[in-house]
């Protein structure tokens, strides 16, 4: 037996009637507008919008709810326009992603490229804290990645933990000091060498540490101090 309508006004549609209603509805946009438009909104935002975004969006003429009723839910959708949901993307999803990416440019990606998708793309800081580093995301999705890379990278993630714990960026002698108490830190000298050991080398290095502190949220100071 049939659920009674909560309201009479309910009781009497036709539900033919009503499926032609919405499909004539869902025909006002298409697909591929609906889904320039979530892209667009993403661009704006600079990372890929939640239906409150999207919905604030003043650029945006749709409804999220026009967009859940076309593509069944609002992740299908973004999945649809290329935007990873920020708060799902699921290891497997964050593989094809570099894959896919890796086959649009013909190379290995790097944070680079990742930089210059932002809208599109998963930020970089999504890949760290998955999988720990953006290093080993790639190596994950098949792609070779040198060795030096790889310990730059590892030296980098290292500064920012030792850079959080002191509050500022590492001096070259704090980083010493600090690698005599926990020998699983590159020496001082390893890192150095990373760098050619040329003069600035250790600037350089602070310098990736701060870029990858700000991309974590944290705020750096003219004078180094991290808050």
């Amino acid at each position: 037996m049939a659920e009674k309508p909560r309201f009479a006004a309910l009781a009497d549609i036709d539900p033919d009637e009503l499926a032609s209603f919405r499909s004539a509805m869902r025909k006002r946009y298409s697909d591929e507008q609906i889904l320039a438009e979530l892209r667009a909104s993403a661009g704006r935002l600079g990372r890929s919008p939640t239906m409150k975004e999207f919905e604030a969006d003043t650029g945006t003429k749709l409804h999220p709810q026009t967009v859940v009723e076309h593509f069944g839910s609002w992740n299908a959708a973004k999945r649809a326009a290329g935007l990873v949901p920020r708060r799902f993307a699921t290891r497997e999803e964050l593989i094809d992603v570099l894959r896919g990416l890796g086959d649009e440019l013909g190379r290995m990606p790097t944070a680079r490229d990742l930089d210059e998708r932002r809208g599109r793309m998963p930020s970089k800081s999504l890949f760290w804290h998955t999988f720990g580093s953006l290093t080993a995301a790639l190596r994950e999705a098949g792609y070779d990645v040198a060795v030096g890379e790889e310990k730059l990278e590892r030296a980098v993630e290292q500064g920012a933990t030792f850079a959080r714990r002191i509050g500022r960026l590492p001096k070259f002698a704090e980083w010493s000091e600090a690698r005599r108490e926990d020998s699983s830190m590159l020496t001082e000298w390893q890192v150095y060498r990373l760098f050619d050991a040329r003069r600035g080398a250790w600037a350089t290095f602070q310098f990736l540490i701060r870029r990858r502190l700000v991309e974590g949220g944290f705020t750096v100071e003219a004078d180094g101090s991290v808050s």
